[in-house]
């Protein structure tokens, strides 16, 4: 019998090369006053704000310089208040806009960010709903723009914690592959490899359902005949619309099954070491797969995660007979060909395993792992990703 289940996403969701040029039209129906929020660069907040020109919404930008920590989140916050803004659009990769949902969110409710951040804030719920929120992707990763929490670092804690509430979906998502054209050779690698493990985890994960497998199905496919193409030629259009939507699908996947080590590692590990989310999901994936494989090999070999590794499997690799540690294989190979760094390229060394492994394991993330590792296992995933 298939399990209880819920779904939900961005209120609406607009996918195509060009429709970037729906901004202004959309955007008019949702507020008056609008906090762009966007990168290091402000070519993406230039475009976005003529169009909102164009439909006679006033704007202002705020520029995030890296990942969201709280006192980024705060300052935007600030900025939205006093000048009255009642739109947060986020133009981006993740950073941009998990800070854009974050902003929205707080903005519209009493308090501090402390009262709702989770693991070292209260992590109370969001009494009121988040400012309506336009999400832009210009990467094709993190599936952000469809998810319902965003990520903040505390430097203070050395930990990346959540705010989450469904209000925090975007009210729009809109999806341009054309945006994404520019991306250099490693942020196409980088973000690739964090939506494959996305799709990857939520579809072996416990609470996987029925509408978010389709939606691993498909966006694994896209990646293994898509990703080396974007990563060799970032032009090839065709390659990236596939790359834009397995990040879309596996930001609709994640927030409506889960995720599992991968995550449940890479979070300890981007709050203490300088390192981008996405290469640290690379790095681990292959090694949490062959664990997690022999976790189950050796407690639970009736698992129904077996089955799903070997369909994993033949999607990836395209051979019918491909086994599970085929899958393993198959992404080990792909991060070496990506360029993908170890772990201990950003500093890991043994010295942290003790302190990354108990953090991993009460991350949110570790409880939809399909099987329960150990403190061992974890540590030895560790140890082969250095």
């Amino acid at each position: 019998m298939t399990a209880r289940f819920e779904f939900a996403s961005a209120g609406r969701i607009i996918f195509g090369a060009g429709v970037f040029k729906e901004l202004g039209s959309t955007a008019k129906n949702l507020g008056h006053r609008a906090l762009i929020v966007t990168g290091r660069t402000a070519r993406h907040a230039d475009f976005v704000s003529a169009q909102l020109t164009s439909a006679t919404l006033a704007s202002s930008v705020f520029s995030v310089t890296g990942e969201p920590d709280i006192q980024t989140i705060e300052k935007g916050v600030a900025q939205a208040k006093a000048e009255g803004a009642d739109l947060i659009i986020g133009v981006g990769g993740g950073s941009s806009i998990d800070t854009a949902k974050a902003i929205a969110a707080i903005a519209a409710n009493d308090g501090s960010l402390f009262d709702y951040l989770e693991v070292v804030g209260r992590g109370q719920p969001l009494q009121k709903s988040a400012l309506p929120c336009i999400a832009i992707p210009t990467t094709a990763g993190t599936g952000s723009e469809v998810t319902r929490n965003a990520v903040i670092a505390s430097p203070e804690h050395r930990v990346k914690a959540s705010i989450r509430h469904v209000s925090m979906l975007p009210r729009l998502a809109l999806v341009d592959p054309q945006l994404t054209l520019d991306m250099p050779p490693l942020l196409t690698a980088c973000t690739g490899m964090d939506a494959l493990t996305q799709l990857l985890e939520a579809f072996v994960c416990s609470r996987s359902n029925p509408i978010a497998d389709s939606f691993c199905r498909e966006g694994l496919a896209r990646v293994a005949r898509s990703l080396k193409i974007a990563f060799q030629n970032g032009r090839d259009l065709p390659a990236r619309e596939d790359m834009s939507l397995a990040a879309l699908l596996s930001g609709l996947a994640l927030a409506n099954a889960g995720l599992g080590a991968v995550h449940g590692l890479a979070g300890p590990l981007g709050g203490m070491f300088d390192a981008p989310h996405g290469a640290l999901c690379a790095a681990l994936l292959p090694q949490v797969m062959t664990i997690n494989l022999a976790a189950i090999s050796n407690r639970a070999p009736n698992h129904p995660a077996a089955r799903r590794f070997e369909e994993i499997a033949r999607i990836l690799t395209g051979n019918p007979r491909a086994t599970a540690a085929d899958a393993a294989a198959w992404t080990a190979e792909t991060a070496r060909e990506l360029s993908i760094p170890t772990l201990s390229h950003y500093g890991v060394t043994t010295s942290h395993f003790e302190e990354l492994t108990a953090k991993a394991s009460a991350a949110s993330s570790m409880k939809a792992n399909p099987i329960l590792l150990t403190a061992t296992e974890i540590t030895e995933i560790l140890r082969r990703a250095l």
